[in-house]
């Protein structure tokens, strides 16, 4: 019987890690190609290639080891990602880079096809069963070198052709929304030259704050006051609130507070000495010299 639970036990653990990998893997998109690579960016071998971007949606990180990449609708399993390397781990948000140069002995990275420039090509992601689809597309011919054909966002439904102005740019492993400045912070310039309405903000959400923290603390030292009244009733055996009143439970002085939080105090922590109550004399001892002796300068008994 303990086996038959401990073999229940183990499968439920599996699946739900099998169901944590699943789960993860879906959040993965292809998210940027780039099929004519002239002057843009080089492999770590120094060669210009046609790259594919995955992105992690998710706030998770997800091992892309295992996953299959493909060109081909028909073998879904073309590219078996090799597990155990430890750069196919893709943190939250982040993105991984794959060379479409046909040469998979160069690493990891580097996938056994390549994209044809003068026709469409077809891309997809498969989970590690090589059956679930993960995300596919189809880049379309014609496109331009040094252009990106990628979505307008990081994961979104909508995709644009990238590189044509300086608005526009190609973004391997980054994000595909480049924004160099703060929409809300010029606005917040635009309309508070002088900085007053900052500055009334900032004091108001520390005071706003405070506010807070003392309503939180007064409520929750009231409801320690009634949970008190009610255990010291419970403790006398009284059920009469007026009763209870007349002999003013939970309400003590800050004095008597003060006394009893000195006595466990000095109890718990033995701050005081403590005394044996017995008395002792000790003798006090001298040590023998004969040069101090009495007996040499007394006179001798004759002998008779």
């Amino acid at each position: 019987m303990n086996r038959r639970k401990l073999g229940i036990f183990i499968v439920l653990i599996v699946a739900v890690c099998l169901n944590i990998q699943a789960q993860g893997t879906k959040s993965l998109r292809i998210n940027e190609v780039l099929v004519i690579n002239e002057e843009n960016f080089q492999d770590d071998y120094g060669v210009h290639n046609a790259w594919i971007e995955i992105f992690n949606t998710s706030f998770a990180s997800v091992n892309l080891g295992g996953c299959f990449l493909t060109s081909d609708k028909d073998n879904p399993t073309k590219y078996p990602i090799p597990k155990g390397d430890v750069m196919t781990l893709v943190r939250s948000r982040q993105h991984a880079l794959f060379w479409a140069d046909g040469q998979p002995n160069r690493g990891t990275f580097h996938v056994n096809f390549t994209l044809d420039p003068d026709k469409d090509n077809y891309i997809a992601l498969y989970d590690s069963n090589g059956k679930t689809l993960i995300d596919e597309i189809i880049v379309p011919a014609g496109q331009i070198a040094d252009h990106s054909w990628a979505r307008k966002k990081d994961g979104s439904a909508e995709w644009v052709q990238k590189g044509g102005s300086e608005n526009s740019y190609v973004t391997p492993s980054t994000n595909n929304t480049t924004l160099d400045k703060n929409e809300k912070i010029e606005k917040f310039k635009k309309h508070d030259v002088k900085g007053f309405g900052m500055s009334i903000t900032a004091m108001s959400v520390v005071f706003i704050g405070l506010i807070l923290l003392y309503l939180s603390f007064k409520l929750i030292g009231n409801i320690s006051i009634i949970l008190g009244k009610r255990n010291a009733m419970k403790a006398h055996g009284i059920t009469d609130k007026e009763e209870a009143k007349e002999q003013r439970f939970g309400k003590r002085s800050g004095e008597e507070f003060a006394a009893i939080s000195m006595a466990m105090h000095e109890y718990f922590d033995d701050v005081h000495d403590i005394e044996d109550m017995i008395i002792t004399i000790n003798k006090v001892k001298r040590t023998y010299s004969p040069w101090s002796s009495k007996i040499y300068t007394l006179r001798e008994t004759p002998r008779k």
